[in-house]
């Protein structure tokens, strides 16, 4: 920061920015994540309004406090747990939480089944989540109106106290599927206004996941042959229709598989001189076997 010759402040953004570093951890989001172009823009402009307003106290400036509570809508497998973890990063490193962990928990861990046991696990999870980010999964679960002896109301009651009250020390993200989400939120005025951030992740196209797949397998030092890969497209694209499809989840899944199948096939061949390719190499045959073209045959 400095001083200009009629006194006006003024700060250099560009080097306020970088010692920051969050450009890193935004260039590693992009990296690590295929796709996912509109939730990469969103957590740009979060982070962006965060710095701005940073500059704007210590300059004195008029802030309004931004709301850090966020919702993540979309479907498994999308990549909603690993931007929360560079998100709580990006907050730490902005000064607005001290720790920036990232604590994941779900309606098990906030609600007990008898009377006299929520408030305590709720409590035990929100000092355990103090100075970082709490990521409550599948939240919507906590909402169950049609139950009068359920204790998830009391679970989200402690919740709003913490978010109002302590908004420095705690950031919550809720996360599940977008539908879902939406009546939650509408059965719980309080809690919608206090969620600031809502980001959408889409489901990824088939090209994208057979991406995400082939950066998996560099990951742990494998390789699809060429007619493996269009191979696994074809699977992607059958996997897709199927009931509990969880996107990133499901391919890893089929990945594991197919590394089990490889491994087999290679065992059975017993006599075999093996080469690195040998070892690295998965074939369409090994994706083949899946059950899945089976029961379409």
């Amino acid at each position: 920061m400095d001083q200009s010759t009629n006194n006006d402040i003024f700060v250099n953004l560009r080097e306020e920015y970088n010692k920051t570093q969050i450009q890193e951890i935004l260039s590693q989001l992009d990296k690590d994540l295929i796709g996912l172009k509109p939730v990469k823009l969103r957590i740009q402009e979060i982070s962006a309004l965060l710095l701005i307003d940073r500059l704007r106290k210590s300059l004195g400036l008029t802030s309004v406090n931004p709301g850090l509570h966020m919702s993540f809508t979309g479907s498994p497998g999308t990549g909603k747990t690993t931007v929360a973890l560079k998100m709580a990063d990006i907050l730490h490193r902005l000064g607005y939480i001290k720790k920036g962990h990232l604590l994941t928990v779900t309606r098990d861990d906030l609600v007990g089944q008898y009377i006299g046991h929520t408030a305590p696990k709720t409590k035990e999870v929100l000092k355990q989540a103090m100075g970082g980010v709490l990521f409550i999964d599948e939240a919507y679960y906590l909402y169950k109106p049609d139950n009068e002896r359920d204790y998830g109301a009391e679970a989200i009651e402690i919740l709003l106290q913490v978010m109002e009250n302590q908004r420095d020390d705690l950031v919550v993200i809720f996360a599940g599927y977008k539908d879902r989400m939406d009546k939650f939120y509408e059965s719980n005025p309080g809690l919608s206004s206090r969620v600031a951030n809502h980001v959408n992740f889409p489901d990824y196209t088939s090209e994208e996941l057979l991406k995400i797949a082939n950066m998996m397998l560099e990951e742990q030092q494998y390789e699809l042959s060429p007619e493996a890969n269009n191979v696994l497209l074809d699977y992607i694209e059958r996997r897709m229709q199927q009931p509990y499809f969880a996107n990133a989840r499901s391919i890893r899944n089929a990945i594991d598989r197919a590394r089990m199948r490889q491994a087999n096939r290679i065992f059975t061949q017993s006599g075999k001189i093996l080469t690195k390719s040998d070892l690295v190499t998965i074939e369409a045959e090994d994706i083949l076997k899946s059950r899945l073209f089976a029961d379409n045959a």
